[in-house]
């Protein structure tokens, strides 16, 4: 089979990272968007909680459910030929309990038909991750910020500036990948951190705000498309405008309509 058309598994990113081939990851919530990543050939797609902020319009991760992780997470996974797709557990689905954590996760995987799982968090939920991975889920982690903290870290700002924070994060991604996590996610750290954190351990480190020296990059597809100019944090790239393309479009369509030139003859039965 040409390489396109093979499905990216688990055991690809461990490889992936021993060859020194980045790994190229974005968010997706819906089928159309995750059908056309899929097919440009990304290596990888997250149906994060960001949809919280991205598909619901709110302020941060918490109020998203896993019935509504479900509904993104399965329109995204019928799209994907070729991507690993993760979904993330929401705020409340695995801090409860290991059994609430392992049923959400079992729920998830069979309602979605997604690869993977990620969890947020390190020493506090090693044990959790740990039930879910002995459960056959491949689970991605993420630490440094962690967006579903934010109300505890009180705001979106860097991570593990200090020694402390720094060092414990450092204990975090070898315990995650001691519990068998195929990936891990670090968000917005020092980039020296992160590259320490790369080469100390054989899983891979997902950047977002962590600098060049880790194993694979993340970045949410509606900022890398530029769909809305009002937020460009630092570490965003965006590769398009589509914000003033999709602007331009309904503007000419509304003109189109209003001018009574649209549909003509040839759009007409």
């Amino acid at each position: 089979m040409p390489d396109l058309v093979k499905k990216v598994t688990s055991k690809d990113f461990i490889s992936m990272k021993a060859r020194g081939e980045k790994i190229a990851m974005l968010t997706a919530y819906d089928y159309l968007t995750a059908s056309i990543f899929d097919k440009a050939g990304l290596d990888c797609i997250l149906v994060g909680d960001s949809a919280s902020n991205v598909m619901q319009g709110n302020t941060n991760t918490i109020p998203i459910s896993v019935d509504d992780m479900i509904v993104y997470a399965r329109s995204v996974a019928r799209a994907c030929q070729h991507s690993f797709v993760f979904c993330d557990m929401p705020f409340g689905s695995y801090q409860i309990s290991k059994a609430d954590a392992v049923a959400n996760a079992v729920l998830m995987m069979k309602e979605t038909g997604v690869d993977g799982l990620k969890i947020e968090g390190g020493e506090e939920y090693v044990d959790t991750i740990e039930c879910i991975i002995r459960a056959g889920i491949p689970v991605c982690g993420h630490l440094g910020l962690t967006p579903q903290s934010v109300k505890a870290f009180g705001g979106f700002g860097v991570r593990a500036k200090d020694d402390a924070e720094a060092e414990k994060l450092l204990r975090d991604v070898k315990l995650l990948e001691n519990a068998g996590c195929i990936a891990i996610v670090l968000e917005k750290i020092p980039s020296a951190l992160a590259a320490r954190a790369a080469a100390t351990v054989k899983v891979p480190i997902i950047g977002i705000g962590a600098g060049v020296d880790v194993d694979g990059q993340v970045l949410v597809g509606q900022d890398m498309l530029g769909m809305d100019p009002t937020f460009h944090p630092k570490f965003v790239r965006t590769y398009a405008n589509l914000h003033n393309v999709i602007t331009e479009a309904v503007k000419s369509y509304s003109a189109d309509v209003k001018g009574k030139t649209f549909p003509n003859e040839s759009e007409s039965y």
